[in-house]
């Protein structure tokens, strides 16, 4: 494999320029019809295809990880009590008794005790804590059920840097979407409709499942110039029994190479990596919290291929990218795309490492 990059730990050695048109800012009318390019990691040459051909390069007894989060509609928008000034509330984690971890606009005049409110009073929010981060703690007070209130009230919290309007909420979830709780949504499985992921079970790839609910720190840009000084965010994630031992078995059996589909899967798994006695690394079943920071020098436990989009430049995803595919590898592949006018982020084209 070349250009592992494992020297790469500055910040500006994940730029690549990027024209502000390539960024999507509508997704497909059909999810698979994206473009994908194709990196093999072995000696970095690429190929480009269409989504649908994603089957054409898995085998049976190959194992596909899918993020089943689903995101919630976490931006609140409403007025400050006694000033009428707009406010804005982001939902980042629940922390209980409907109290919330938030990022807060405008924060200077969101101070404690400060009242912000959504849909005429249908839903209240307190400020009871300033944090260290700068981030809230948030109050809610509402009657009926949280989750309606929250859907009748809420909206999709797109990145910051799609400006149009989503049509279709449905377009923001993946079709196997089943546990809310997600910030943001995991891109990569955008791509795969039912029928996609028939025809590539029918050809004896397993898929199996694993939650993690995606934060915003998802698309905090990396401030320091060392990245090893990049603090990251936490998320928590989840692995059932059944996907542990499905991903264990086929490791120790060497029946087929873990794939996974998006970014958040492969940290899930590596979060998840334990090695037994022998140094055989496996996964472990349960929830927990992880913040862990994937980038060039990595030494990967589970994760042998992955399906992913284009990511911003100077990004923690195209270091965990760069990490998998080997550094040259993938910066060459990012200027190949750029050249090639592929679509880019969120609702963008896709990318395989293999």
């Amino acid at each position: 494999m070349t250009g592992t990059g494992e020297d790469k730990l500055l910040r500006s050695d994940y730029y690549y320029d990027l024209p502000e048109e390539l960024i999507a800012q509508d997704p497909l009318d059909k999810r698979d019809s994206s473009r994908l390019l194709v990196l093999d990691r072995s000696d970095g040459s690429v190929s480009h295809e269409t989504f649908t051909d994603v089957a054409d390069h898995l085998v049976p007894g190959d194992v596909l990880v899918l993020n089943d989060t689903r995101v919630i509609p976490a931006k609140l928008l409403g007025t400050k009590e006694g000033t009428g000034s707009a406010a804005e509330i982001l939902l980042l984690k629940n922390t209980g008794n409907d109290i919330w971890e938030c990022l807060v606009k405008p924060g200077k005049k969101l101070r404690e005790h400060a009242v912000v409110n959504f849909g005429e009073g249908k839903l209240k929010g307190e400020i009871v804590e300033v944090l260290p981060s700068g981030n809230r703690l948030v109050a809610f007070r509402y009657n009926g059920i949280w989750e309606e209130v929250l859907d009748s009230l809420g909206e999709m919290p797109l990145p910051p840097y799609i400006t149009h309007k989503l049509k279709d909420r449905e377009r923001y979830q993946t079709v196997y979407s089943r546990y809310e709780g997600s910030a943001a949504a995991p891109t990569a499985g955008l791509h795969f409709t039912e029928a996609l992921l028939d025809e590539i079970r029918n050809k004896g790839i397993k898929t199996v499942f694993v939650t993690l609910h995606v934060g915003l720190g998802t698309f905090r840009p990396v401030k320091e110039d060392n990245i090893k000084d990049h603090l990251m965010h936490t998320e928590w994630y989840e692995i059932s029994e059944e996907s542990a031992d499905i991903i264990n078995q086929t490791k120790d059996e060497k029946s087929g190479r873990i794939i996974c589909v998006g970014t958040t899967s492969c940290r899930t798994l590596e979060s998840a990596a334990i090695p037994d006695v022998n140094g055989t690394f496996h996964v472990r079943s349960g929830s927990r919290e992880t913040d862990i920071f994937i980038y060039p020098g990595y030494d990967f436990k589970i994760t042998e291929g992955l399906i992913t989009n284009f990511h911003l430049p100077e990004s923690t995803l195209i270091m965990l990218v760069s990490a998998l595919g080997g550094y040259e590898n993938v910066m060459r592949a990012y200027r190949e795309a750029v050249e090639k006018r592929y679509r880019f982020f969120s609702f963008g084209d896709a990318m395989m490492i293999i």
